[in-house]
């Protein structure tokens, strides 16, 4: 594969011919064996171990198929779909877990929560993939290369998992240099470059090319997705018919003209910390909470959204993990109104014996439009807590984010966070 990626170019590099405004700039964001490395994240024990996702741990030589697993299991040939039976032959000492469905999909939630931080256009494929078109986010984030490097630090920094990012000008490309360099890579397609890129690549990789197609492939003598562009349309749809030859021919010259779908609506947006050690000093959790509510405001007054319901998210020592929630009278979207409530619910769940590992808070119930609608007999000038936010974040949109910090948050405490 090493050939395949000669045409890649890296953050920072020169590429063979830059993108103009017009050019779309895609990126295929994919997590790497997801839910596997969720659940090593959670249990640090299973770390270097083969992990199968998609049995109950009693019954791992029962019924059933697997969903995914660690790069360490696939090693020795487990792989998604197989039966569980034949996974547990090829290696009866991996740690075989039943999915946590709302495990995934929450954190799937704050990796997307992240992609919406540089673009709206966002497409799931699923709670561990997406694509994202960033072609008008560049002027701000730097050209597309540079973005998919920061949302890969960011996602380790945020959530200590890894993803694999292909940047292309097309969905087929990105979602095809994804695949090219996992785990934890970026394959980058140069502008005008797309057919060189794809010439050495094997029929399979073309979307569409299943089994049958493969098989018809051979006949004509072609191994290659060079080899198929060669071909031309005519044999092509003579071979494969009308709309499935256009398809392959086009596919082959790098041509994909599908734009990229949002496909969801945000329900919430929220913010977490994991701690590189358990914390037992209330002082640095809360002051943890108070910099994650500010995080959090923030980036609903920047998608002018508020939100009424307020989540709070603890896992103690031992990975039990509890939550607890409170809907209030009025959306908000300001520090000074979620602080409060968040520190309130966190210490009517504390459990001050027992040290704590992750703290996160969310809001829910979102909607657009200005936080704290005044009353009938209420002044008409806002709230003192609006008019702040609207002052931090004129400073902040003026002289860059960190301008203007709290000073509760000028301490140490966030040293102790990974």
């Amino acid at each position: 594969m090493s050939g395949d990626r000669e045409l890649a170019s890296t953050p920072g590099e020169p590429e063979s011919s830059a993108p103009t405004p017009t050019t779309p700039t895609i990126l295929h964001v994919d997590m790497d064996a997801f839910y596997a490395a969720v659940e090593v994240r959670e249990n640090p024990a299973l770390r270097g171990r083969p992990v199968v996702i998609g049995a109950d741990p009693r019954e791992g030589r029962g019924r059933g198929v697997v969903s995914t697993a660690s790069y360490e299991a696939r090693q020795v040939g487990i792989g998604s779909a197989m039966p569980i039976s034949e996974a547990y032959r090829r290696c009866p000492d991996a740690v075989f877990l039943k999915p946590r469905i709302s495990l995934y999909a929450e954190v799937s939630d704050h990796i997307f929560d992240l992609f919406r931080e540089y673009t709206d256009l966002v497409e799931p494929l699923s709670l561990d993939e997406a694509f994202l078109d960033v072609t008008g986010s560049r002027a701000l984030f730097g050209d597309g290369p540079q973005i998919a490097a920061t949302i890969k630090q960011e996602i380790r920094r945020r959530e200590s998992l890894t993803a694999s990012v292909g940047v292309a000008a097309s969905k087929f490309l990105a979602k095809l240099a994804s695949d090219l360099d996992k785990p934890d890579g970026l394959v980058v397609v140069p502008p005008g470059r797309e057919r060189e890129f794809l010439a050495p690549l094997e029929v399979h990789r073309l979307w569409g090319a299943g089994i049958k197609a493969q098989e018809r492939f051979r006949q004509l003598g072609v191994r290659t997705i060079g080899q198929v562009a060669d071909q031309g349309v005519d044999r092509l749809v003579q071979a494969f018919g009308e709309s499935m030859g256009r398809r392959f021919h086009a596919l082959a010259l790098g041509q994909d003209p599908r734009t990229v779908v949002p496909g969801r609506t945000r329900k919430s947006l929220g913010r977490e910390v994991t701690f590189s050690e358990d914390i037992s000093d209330r002082e640095v959790v809360e002051q943890t909470l108070f910099r994650l509510c500010d995080q959090v405001a923030r980036s609903l007054r920047k998608r002018e959204l508020t939100g009424a319901t307020v989540s709070l998210k603890l896992r103690w020592e031992g990975f039990e993990t509890v939550t607890r929630q409170k809907t209030l009278d009025r959306p908000i979207n300001t520090t000074e109104r979620l602080w409060p409530v968040a520190r309130g619910l966190f210490r009517k769940a504390d459990r001050r014996q027992l040290r704590v590992r992750l703290i996160g808070v969310s809001l829910s119930g979102l909607s657009h439009g200005a936080a704290s609608q005044l009353g009938l007999f209420e002044a008409d000038e806002p709230p003192v807590d609006t008019r702040v936010a609207e002052v931090v974040d004129s400073l902040a949109e003026r002289f860059g984010e960190g301008s203007v910090t709290r000073a509760a948050l000028l301490t140490d405490g966030r040293k102790r966070e990974r």
